[in-house]
């Protein structure tokens, strides 16, 4: 994927922050859309097809929550990065909840921002790699060809960033790994996040393949180390 045919939807209601991000992404490369309004995003996200949304969670009528949720059901592969007040940790757990692949807190480092994008650009071309046959666990078939999930021959939609944890668990069946281990593995060592960012995007997974997620068969829990996938 060129970094010159990247689009990137810009969903911002303060015109000045809005300009000012696009105009640093397209020093970096990127093509920019602009939107101020939640159904404006919705309107161009449909029409252009960007490959990557930073959404501001704090929009007049339909906010970034509900854009979120609207666009993670018809557009599984876009990649969203939310944007949240200071101290809001509420916001930021709840677009991850919801299907938001990164989040970053208000005011940031533009330069930070281009390379979460391009952090999460990289694990999808690294996914792109031919492997390649595919992850098969029981009732469960990973296709890293086509970047789908299918139980009982059923697809499962996962977002970018959950299709890169659930790899790492089909890939080492039956071995503890560890939250830092998981979370470098996926966003890399470079990445300044916040290891509860994992715990979401485990409960998220699990609320998709797990038949009863309080119980889990797949992906359990080594208290006070990390996550294994079951082998039994």
């Amino acid at each position: 994927m060129s970094e010159a045919k990247i689009k990137v939807l810009v969903v911002e209601d303060e015109a000045s922050i809005r300009k000012f991000i696009a105009i640093n992404l397209e020093r970096s490369g990127f093509t920019v859309l602009e939107a101020e309004t939640g159904e404006k995003a919705l309107e161009m996200a449909r029409a252009y097809r960007p490959e990557v949304m930073v959404l501001d969670v704090m929009l007049p009528g339909i906010d970034g929550f509900e854009v979120c949720t609207k666009l993670r059901d018809e557009m599984p592969e876009l990649i969203i990065i939310m944007l949240t007040a200071r101290g809001q940790d509420i916001d930021r757990i709840t677009g991850l909840e919801i299907g938001a692949d990164d989040y970053m807190v208000k005011p940031f480092n533009p330069r930070e921002l281009t390379a979460r994008i391009n952090s999460v650009l990289r694990r999808i071309e690294r996914l792109k790699m031919p492997d390649d046959e595919p992850l098969v666990y029981k009732n469960l078939v990973m296709d890293l060809k086509s970047q789908k999930f299918f139980k009982d021959n059923v697809e499962i939609e996962l977002t970018p960033t959950e299709f890169s944890v659930l790899k790492m668990f089909m890939s080492n069946v039956g071995r503890a790994l560890s939250r830092n281990e998981l979370f470098n593995s996926v966003w890399g060592k470079n990445y300044f996040g916040d290891l509860k960012t994992l715990d979401v995007y485990i409960r998220r997974i699990r609320e998709k393949i797990e038949e009863n997620p309080s119980k889990p068969k797949y992906i359990e829990t080594v208290w006070g180390y990390g996550y294994r996938w079951c082998d039994r």
